[in-house]
């Protein structure tokens, strides 16, 4: 064989290994957008395709079903205002209200009904969101959906609770003590409720945060060592978020406040470090 006709040879043999090494690596390519097609837990269950009309429409629907609820709830509450009226007077116990308006109490009526009936069409509200994002969500993403929900719910019941419980007599007491022999507890009807209203709700959403810890972690923006190193941070913004979400003043209820955060935190920070984010 002569030198031109090996090198052609040589030639020749380099492109059908360079073809081959190109084939495998499609191959390899190939079965692994296979794999992660065929993977189950990245499947849309019920996939269906819908045009932006169609999204539109849902999402109007899903607003109409859950404003009913929520015309329904404040109806009822409405009715029925005066048992939870005088439930949330409770705290307030030795302090005569006044109507210092002609209508306060009237409009005091609505309000308590407003936020009652919000709360009682909650379930319904958050139902409506879930049917509408459900379509989106991959089987891996709806298996975290049902523990979310639950304990964002949990968690603001607990904050209303703890609020009515702890939050509300610790400032009330601060407050009827400290003026108790100067001024006689004469106190408008309108301010107060606003009060007790704000504080129950604000202490709700404040309970929310080992849900967004969660969410977070799950997602890989955070990681639990990440918010363990962050503390000190958190006791700071918890002493701010504690002065910012009180309407009172006093530094006992805004203490109370900055430690369920700052407990709260802690606990969403062990729960992601538990699940191994």
């Amino acid at each position: 064989m002569t030198f031109p006709e090996l090198e052609t040879a040589n030639q020749h043999d380099l492109k059908e290994a360079a073809n081959s090494d190109n084939a495998v690596s499609q191959n390899l390519s190939a079965e692994k957008e296979s794999a992660d097609v065929t993977n189950p837990d990245n499947d849309l269950p019920d996939e269906a395709e819908m045009y932006l009309f169609d999204h539109v429409e849902e999402f109007r629907l899903r607003i109409f079903y859950a404003l009913i609820a929520i015309v329904f709830g404040f109806i009822g509450c409405f009715v029925d205002v005066k048992p939870i009226v005088r439930l949330l007077e409770v705290p307030a116990q030795g302090v005569k209200f006044l109507q210092l308006a002609p209508g306060e109490y009237f409009f005091v009526s609505l309000k308590v009904a407003a936020y009652s009936g919000l709360l009682a069409a909650s379930p319904v509200v958050l139902y409506q969101i879930i049917r509408f994002v459900l379509p989106g969500l991959t089987r891996r993403e709806r298996r975290f959906l049902g523990p979310i929900v639950f304990g964002s719910s949990f968690l603001f019941a607990a904050g209303i609770i703890f609020a009515y419980v702890a939050l509300v007599p610790a400032a009330l007491n601060f407050f009827i003590n400290y003026g108790a022999e100067v001024v006689e507890q004469l106190w408008s009807i309108d301010r107060y409720f606003e009060f007790v209203l704000l504080l129950l709700f604000s202490t709700g959403l404040a309970f929310q945060i080992p849900v967004i810890q969660l969410l977070l972690g799950l997602l890989g923006v955070v990681s639990g060592k990440q918010m363990l190193s962050g503390w000190r941070y958190v006791v700071l913004g918890a002493a701010v978020l504690g002065a910012v979400l009180t309407p009172s003043t006093d530094p006992l209820t805004q203490s109370l406040l900055g430690g369920a955060v700052v407990g709260l935190y802690f606990g969403g920070t062990g729960l992601v470090l538990l699940l191994g984010r």
